[in-house]
């Protein structure tokens, strides 16, 4: 039996005091929808083919999800709260191995599937916990993550995080969903 049928694939944000408008209700219900349909679509990947670059700037699916897991941390959690957390010891050592993050180089890791699925519902499950707590009209708190006050300047709310994280989740779940097709053959995973 499929995780996914066992278990949900990820807890929605809960609707707190502070975002029960409908607003913020249907915002946080989208980010849930883009989450979900990169899961669906990663979902029964065979293992060696989380590995596989389908495309010439050499992505693979593993270094996708990964990514994605990075950015529900440093825009969610990170940027929202201001509170930077030391990551997990294999995490820090791999990102060492790495080097500094590049916004040019192709998306790659090692880890095994489940332990990036994993780690992505876990990001997800805190991301949440800030959003149940934060209005969508707060400002951020952790902007100093960026030396360019003039690209901070336009991050004014967590509305605008959210749209952010929004936006880039489904650009990868495009990417994602070729990746699939390309791999396995397999076509309309992902939702809509």
């Amino acid at each position: 039996m499929a995780d996914s049928e066992t278990t949900p694939l990820t807890a929605s944000p809960a609707v707190s005091d502070v975002n029960k408008d409908d607003e913020s209700r249907m915002l946080l219900g989208f980010l849930q929808y883009q989450r979900d349909s990169v899961l669906k679509i990663v979902e029964g990947l065979p293992e060696d083919a989380w590995q596989t670059p389908v495309v010439s700037s050499g992505w693979t699916v593993a270094g996708m999800l990964r990514h994605l897991g990075g950015v529900e941390h440093h825009w969610l959690q990170h940027v929202i709260t201001g509170v930077m957390e030391e990551p997990p010891a294999a995490e820090e050592a791999e990102d060492e191995e790495e080097g500094t993050y590049d916004p040019e180089a192709a998306f790659l890791c090692d880890q095994p599937s489940a332990d990036l699925t994993a780690n992505y519902r876990d990001e997800c499950r805190r991301s949440n916990g800030v959003l149940t707590v934060t209005p969508l009209s707060a400002a951020p708190r952790g902007l100093d993550f960026h030396p360019d006050p003039e690209y901070t300047k336009q991050i004014t709310n967590v509305r605008w995080i959210v749209l952010h994280v929004i936006e880039e989740t489904a650009a990868h779940s495009g990417h994602l969903e070729i990746a699939r097709e390309l791999l396995d053959g397999k076509t309309r995973l992902g939702g809509r």
